[in-house]
């Protein structure tokens, strides 16, 4: 049997389709690349966004018509399944907490029998990390969170926190490391959350990987504001160390305290602010990447204004603009709605803002050297990582996967470094 996984979102999507492919190779069950040659077709959805959502809905329109068996995973599983189902009646459903069903899930698509893979009780998704080779392996350390947005549905989809086995974690990355990984993704909603119902958390995580042997780095993932409060300096001090990339993914979502509290967000933009000058203070070339949302309901016009004075005065590497997207369920999406032309407005406003800082901050770092993590391979380039995460484009080299070049940067765009391999 051949099976095809449309993938969308988040690392931690990424994350279960790792664990779907290798139960699914468990089982005799190739996962191939090409959707038209697939018997089944498994789709792991994604409901942050509503383009995006759009774009999955027209996927499993168009696989219906192609007279696919599908498998419906994510997100959209845990919240959309009727919808799903008046558009694919003989779909069968997987949520989140039951990736570790995929297998049972397919054979069901491929009988064509409509089945539901919906228990509501949340497993220890280690249990089933089975890495494989590859020069990035992305590992969920836990799922669900502790907060409660006013705008997030992935809450709903994904529920309280569950966070997963240390253990278990610390073998899928020796694992991964033994199978050629030279970059290792931990994700999560919040990894900032990590163990907390587990009276740990992710420092105590992180000494452990930091003892590992192995020629890999870690790339921590998101973490929430007020978590940095509480993990401190014991996070940065290990940040430091050379196990990890010196990267830190904290979203601020809004510089105005007035739409933060409505948000539900746990922290004041006076605590962000402490938290960067922390991380400046103590790892000046760390990257610093946040998201903001704009055209939050009741963002005025001075609130916007706030939300630009902040990315003015934190200066982050990378910002993740979106624009607000009512989501089914939540508070926010049932709240009165700002002007689409508004929105859009500023969201080309504070969009130029962030091109202009992050090619300045990039700009800054031409005539440097770094070690480059070789991490991709293009028709024109190699492509890969410093030790600050930030990228940099190789072009016409074809180097070795996973291998270490001593790079020169000659220029910069918003996104990304360009340099070249000295002796």
């Amino acid at each position: 049997m051949r099976a095809y996984i449309k993938t969308y979102g988040c690392t931690l999507n990424q994350a279960d389709t790792s664990i779907m492919e290798g139960l699914l190779a468990n089982s005799n069950i190739d996962v191939i690349k090409e959707g038209e040659k697939a018997d089944v077709v498994l789709f792991n959805t994604c409901i942050v966004k509503k383009p995006t959502e759009q774009k999955i809905f027209h996927s499993i329109k168009q696989a219906v018509l192609q007279k696919k068996r599908i498998v419906v995973a994510g997100c959209m599983a845990a919240t959309r399944k009727q919808q799903i189902l008046s558009i694919a009646p003989n779909a069968t459903i997987m949520t989140p907490n039951n990736v570790h069903m995929v297998v049972d899930a397919v054979k069901s698509a491929a009988e064509g029998r409509q089945a539901n893979f919906d228990s509501k009780g949340k497993v220890d998704k280690s249990l089933f990390l089975n890495p494989r080779e590859g020069i990035i392996a992305k590992i969920a350390v836990n799922d669900g969170c502790l907060s409660s947005c006013s705008f997030c549905e992935t809450k709903l989809a994904r529920g309280p926190l569950k966070s997963f086995s240390q253990e278990l974690i610390i073998g899928a990355i020796k694992k991964s490391a033994a199978m050629g990984a030279k970059e290792i993704q931990l994700t999560s909603q919040d990894i900032g959350a990590y163990g907390r119902d587990k009276s740990t958390n992710i420092v105590q995580l992180m000494e452990k990987i930091a003892k590992l042997d192995g020629d890999f780095k870690v790339r921590i993932g998101m973490l929430n504001p007020e978590h940095m409060s509480l993990l401190g300096e014991n996070f940065i001090e290990l940040i430091k160390d050379d196990k990890f990339y010196k990267f830190i993914h904290i979203p601020l979502q809004s510089g105005s305290n007035r739409v933060l509290s409505h948000m539900g967000r746990d922290y004041t933009i006076e605590e962000f602010n402490a938290s960067v000058e922390m991380i400046r203070k103590r790892i000046p070339e760390a990257t610093i990447e946040t998201d903001i949302i704009v055209g939050y309901p009741l963002e005025s016009l001075e609130d916007f204004n706030a939300t630009q004075d902040a990315i003015s005065a934190i200066k982050p590497d990378v910002t993740n603009i979106s624009k607000f997207s009512p989501r089914p369920g939540t508070p926010a999406g049932a709240m009165k709605q700002l002007s689409s032309t508004e929105v859009s407005r500023r969201c080309k406003d504070i969009s130029r803002q962030v091109r202009a800082l992050q090619h300045k901050l990039n700009q800054a770092l031409v005539g440097k050297r770094f070690n480059v993590v070789i991490t991709e391979n293009t028709d024109i380039s190699s492509n890969g990582r410093t030790p600050s995460y930030k990228q940099v484009v190789i072009p016409g080299e074809n180097k070795s996967m996973g291998s270490t070049s001593n790079t020169h940067i000659y220029a910069a765009s918003a996104n990304v470094l360009y340099g070249k391999e000295t002796e």
